[in-house]
C-alpha cells in the first residue's frame, strides 16, 4: 500500500474491535491515530457479547465482501492469536440438515464453500455424522474443519496494547457529543474535550447511523438492535456437544437459527434467537430507552419488516418468552436436549442495519463523506473478519 494516500492523522469513532483493528492497521502504516470510545473499557458491546466464533466464510455469497472479508479475515485473526499469546482452537463445526427439504441447500453450501477457497471441507453422511456428533441427528452434513473459537475479550485488549505501543492514542469515556467540519478539519466533542483530525472513520457499532447524521450524512439505513439470547448447557450433560453444530440456514428468512457452540473458556451455549431490543444496549429483557424504542417504532423499515417476515417474527418471540420452544429449536439438532439440561446464558444486541423498505441489509456497508469513511452495517463475521475489514478501510482511503 502506498502510505503516501494515507492521511497523516485520522479519528476513530467507535473501540469495539473493528475500529481497534483499523487503527492498528493504520498505526503500523506510520499514520497518527486516535479512538474515542464512550464506554470506559474497550470492546464492551458487540466486540465481546458474541459466541465467541471464528467463522470461515461458508455461508457467505462468493464474491461478495462478507465471504472475500472471512476468508482472509480468519487467517489474519488466527495469526494475531498466535503472535500475542490469545486462546483459540480451530475445532470445526458441522452444519447438518436435518429435513430432506435442506438437502439441496446444504450441497448449495458445500459448493459456496468451496468457492470462497475454505479448505478440507467434507460432505457427511447420517452415519458419519454421528461419529463425529454421536448425540446429533441429520440426514447429512457439512464439516467445515477451519471454523474455530476464540477469546475476543483477549483480541480486543492485545488490539489495544498494540495501538499503544506503536504510538497511537484511545480515550475512553469519550463519547462523541458533536462531530462536525472546521477549516478542512474533523472535530469531535466530548464531555472530556475535543479532537481533531482531517479525517473521520465511523465504526460506531450499534450508534453508527447517529454518529453519521451527526456528521451530516443523509441516508434511509437505520440500526435496529436485536437482542440475542443464548442458553447454556448444564456441566453434566455438556458431552453431548462435541463440536459447533448449526442448522442449515433458510433463505426465505435473515436470521440463522438457534445452534450449539463451544466456548474457549469451556462449556457449550446454546442459541441465540433474535428479538428486538427496547435498547441498542439492552443486554436484558427489562432494558428500555425511551429514545432507543421511540426511534426503532417510528422507522417504517421496522413495521414492514414485521409484514414481510411474521411468523418468523412469533417464532424468535416464542424462543424468547418459553424455555421449553427453545429447547423444541435445539432438539432439531442434538434430540436428547431436555429442558432440565438448560440454565440461562448471556445475551448480545445486534446493530442490524435496515433499510425503510423492511430489507435487512446483509453485507458491510459503508458510506463516504468528505475525508470521512462510515461503516453503517458490519454483521458476522466482523469480529472473525476485523483485521481484514481494517485492510479494507485502509484501501478505500487509498483509492479516495
Amino acid at each position: 500500500m502506498n502510505t503516501q494516500k494515507l492521511p497523516k492523522s485520522v479519528l476513530i469513532i467507535g473501540g469495539g474491535i473493528v475500529g481497534l483493528a483499523t487503527a492498528l492497521q493504520l498505526v503500523r502504516r506510520g499514520t497518527r491515530v486516535q479512538v474515542l470510545e464512550k464506554e470506559s473499557r474497550v470492546g464492551s458491546h458487540q466486540s465481546t457479547h458474541n459466541s465467541g466464533v471464528l467463522h470461515a466464510g461458508l455461508y457467505y455469497q462468493p464474491g461478495s465482501l462478507k465471504a472475500r472479508l472471512a476468508v482472509r479475515g480468519i487467517r489474519l485473526m488466527v495469526a494475531f492469536c498466535e503472535e500475542h499469546h490469545i486462546p483459540f482452537e480451530i475445532c470445526g463445526k458441522l452444519v447438518v440438515a436435518t429435513r430432506a427439504e435442506e438437502l439441496p441447500r446444504l450441497e448449495e453450501l458445500l459448493v459456496r464453500g468451496q468457492r470462497n477457497g475454505l479448505q478440507g471441507l467434507q460432505r457427511l453422511g447420517a452415519e458419519a455424522l454421528r461419529e463425529i456428533e454421536p448425540h446429533a441427528r441429520g440426514l447429512a452434513a457439512v464439516h467445515v474443519p477451519e471454523e474455530g473459537i476464540v477469546d475476543y475479550r483477549g483480541v480486543c485488549d492485545a488490539l489495544e496494547r498494540e495501538i499503544l505501543r506503536l504510538g497511537g492514542a484511545i480515550a475512553t469515556g469519550a463519547e462523541a457529543r458533536s462531530v462536525a467540519r472546521h477549516g478542512g478539519e474533523w472535530r469531535v466533542e466530548t464531555a472530556e474535550g475535543g479532537w481533531s483530525a482531517p479525517f473521520l472513520i465511523n465504526c460506531a457499532g450499534l450508534h453508527c447511523d447517529r454518529v453519521f447524521r451527526k456528521a451530516g450524512g443523509r441516508g434511509s439505513v437505520r440500526i435496529l438492535p436485536f437482542r440475542g439470547e443464548y442458553h447454556r448447557l448444564k456441566q453434566e450433560r455438556e458431552m453431548l456437544v462435541r463440536h459447533l453444530i448449526y442448522p442449515v440456514p433458510d433463505p426465505a428468512f435473515p436470521f440463522l437459527g438457534v445452534h450449539f457452540t463451544r466456548l474457549i473458556g469451556g462449556g457449550i451455549e446454546a442459541g441465540p434467537n433474535a428479538v428486538l431490543a427496547f435498547a441498542r444496549e439492552g443486554y436484558r429483557k427489562c432494558d428500555v430507552n425511551l429514545r432507543d424504542l421511540a426511534e426503532s417504532l417510528t422507522f417504517p423499515g421496522l413495521w414492514r419488516f414485521l409484514g414481510r417476515y411474521p411468523r418468523m417474527c412469533a417464532h424468535e418471540l416464542a424462543l424468547s418468552l418459553s424455555k421449553h420452544s427453545f429447547c423444541h429449536a435445539l432438539q432439531r439438532l442434538v434430540p436428547e436436549i431436555r429442558s432440565g439440561d438448560l440454565e440461562m446464558g448471556g445475551a448480545g444486541v445486534r446493530a442490524q442495519a435496515i433499510a425503510r423498505n423492511g430489507s435487512l441489509l446483509q453485507d458491510f456497508h459503508f458510506e463516504h463523506g468528505e475525508n470521512a469513511l462510515h461503516l453503517l452495517n458490519a454483521p458476522s463475521p466482523a469480529a472473525t473478519a476485523s483485521l481484514a475489514i481494517g485492510e479494507t478501510i485502509l484501501q478505500a482511503i487509498e483509492a479516495r
